[in-house]
């Protein structure tokens, strides 16, 4: 385990911290599968605990024998960046939580059939463009019974640092891919779909023929405009929060819980 002082920004090893964007990291190593940062001991732990393999870890000096210790001792040999909180922060461009940061490697993408082939209950996500959204969703996903999820190429990335901060590692447990097919391919797995949206043949969320379905897929749209219309035509079912107060839609993360929720398996 080389312990590594950080004395200056450009010391080689640190640019997964700073000077890469989520997208560069999402590319770097790309023949081994790119990389994604994870925040905060509880949320790296997760990541380990879910077979992710580690890079390097960047912590404050007083974590070594603190919060990144079990992360350190479980990490292998691998550079450990310690500096000064605020070397730190100037580096990564916000303050550390905890004080522990973890580059670690992403997973070979799968396929839906790979991910869903066992499953009752998929979450969707179309088109959804903000970092806190997504992590919201999945932790919703996680805590009530999703068993897989489906994110389509023009959402966020769900290892985004903020979307994994955000999920508490539940990025990490849930299973999920990418596809912007998943109607074709869901339908050939036996599922059917929900689209949440407001239109003149949307049911209640607790209509009982959806319920009853032993396959089915919650489509979630756009925090602004919601689905776009080809989502919406090509699902089986259009479905509807009952709302009060002429209150139109929820936030996309909200309304998840309650699809969620109504719409488990049981």
């Amino acid at each position: 385990m080389p312990i590594i002082r950080v004395t200056s920004l450009s010391e080689p090893g640190l640019e997964v911290y700073g000077s890469l964007t989520e997208r560069q990291l999402k590319s770097f190593y790309d023949d081994l599968g790119g990389l994604f940062i994870a925040e905060s001991p509880k949320v790296i732990k997760v990541a380990l605990d879910a077979g992710y393999e580690p890079v390097s870890v960047l912590c404050e000096e007083k974590h070594i024998e603190g919060d990144a210790k079990d992360i350190i001792r479980r990490s292998g040999d691998i550079p450990v960046y310690i500096g000064e909180r605020d070397l730190l922060a100037s580096l990564t461009g916000y303050t550390l939580t905890r004080g522990v940061l973890c580059a670690m490697r992403r997973k070979p993408t799968v396929s839906i059939a790979d991910v869903c082939r066992d499953a009752h209950r998929v979450a969707v996500i179309n088109g959804v463009v903000d970092n806190t959204n997504i992590g919201a969703i999945f932790r919703s996903a996680a805590a009530l019974g999703i068993d897989a999820v489906v994110v389509t190429s023009n959402s966020c990335d769900p290892l985004n640092r903020r979307s994994v901060r955000v999920s508490m590692g539940t990025v990490f447990l849930v299973p999920w891919t990418w596809s912007d097919d998943y109607q074709q391919e869901l339908n050939a797995l036996g599922f059917k779909t929900v689209a949440m949206a407001l239109t003149d043949k949307s049911v209640a969320i607790d209509d009982e023929r959806l319920k009853a379905e032993n396959k089915l897929a919650i489509i979630m749209g756009t925090e602004g405009d919601g689905l776009p219309q080809y989502a919406i035509d090509a699902a089986d079912y259009v479905a509807r929060i009952p709302m009060s107060y002429n209150v139109d839609s929820l936030n996309v993360a909200a309304a998840s819980a309650v699809a969620f929720w109504e719409l488990r398996n049981r």
